[in-house]
């Protein structure tokens, strides 16, 4: 298959004084290519972002600057992580379409972070997707799948083992403008699953095992299908 990974900041680098999970996670991506799946993968900014988007904040930075910082973070994780995976992956990180293009004439695994102020890396994970012409989108958070509603505050939350995009769309609504922490996909991203019919499954990404068994068998107990 042709697979995105979108690995959470909020995984991979979960405070800023705490030894990032690199390697696990790059073990787990080679295993995929060493089974004769073609891997690309978007990382995010975890703990680093929201660490330097508080300093920028609080000197007096607008939110499209804050964005743009949590851009430069996010594309220096995914350079570390492409460092992980030695000669396997593209030795740049692509930050924009033709840098995009490049990257793919290379043959190898793209890794990306962020593109542009107001686009999340999910939606970037999705462009990838969608990009590469990927037949699965898997989608690391630090939450089991979708609930009905945020199971942090609701305890009669119900995880759903499939959704379609319109009932997303509706669970997103109905979770208000923080819908982003919970770590779920954007409108932005919703859109481009769609149009392009990319089958998408979201796992709890805290252990990377599930990456893999989520790849072999997208009728399995973990995570949530996102049937578009």
């Amino acid at each position: 298959m042709k697979i995105t990974v979108k690995l959470s900041g909020h995984v991979l680098f979960p405070t800023i004084d705490t030894q990032a999970r690199i390697s696990e996670y790059a073990g787990i991506v080679k295993e995929l290519v060493s089974k004769g799946h073609e891997v690309n993968v978007v990382v995010g900014g975890g703990a680093p972002a929201r660490y330097y988007i508080q300093i920028a904040r609080q000197q007096g930075a607008d939110e499209s600057t804050c964005d743009f910082v949590g851009i430069q973070i996010a594309n220096l994780n995914a350079k570390i992580f492409s460092i992980a995976l030695g000669d396997l992956a593209c030795p740049f990180v692509p930050t924009n379409y033709y840098e995009m293009q490049k990257a793919k004439s290379t043959g190898k695994i793209i890794v990306m972070g962020g593109l542009q102020p107001g686009q999340s890396t999910n939606a970037v994970a999705c462009v990838l997707a969608e990009f590469t012409h990927s037949n699965l989108l898997i989608n690391t958070t630090t939450v089991d799948g979708v609930y009905t509603s945020d199971p942090r505050k609701d305890p009669k939350a119900r995880r759903l083992s499939k959704v379609s995009v319109s009932e997303l769309n509706k669970i997103l609504e109905s979770l208000g403008t923080k819908a982003g922490e919970y770590e779920l996909l954007d409108p932005v991203a919703l859109r481009i699953i769609q149009r392009s019919r990319i089958t998408t499954k979201i796992i709890d990404g805290t252990d990377p095992t599930n990456i893999s068994a989520a790849c072999a068998d997208l009728e399995s107990g973990i995570g949530t299908l996102i049937v578009p």
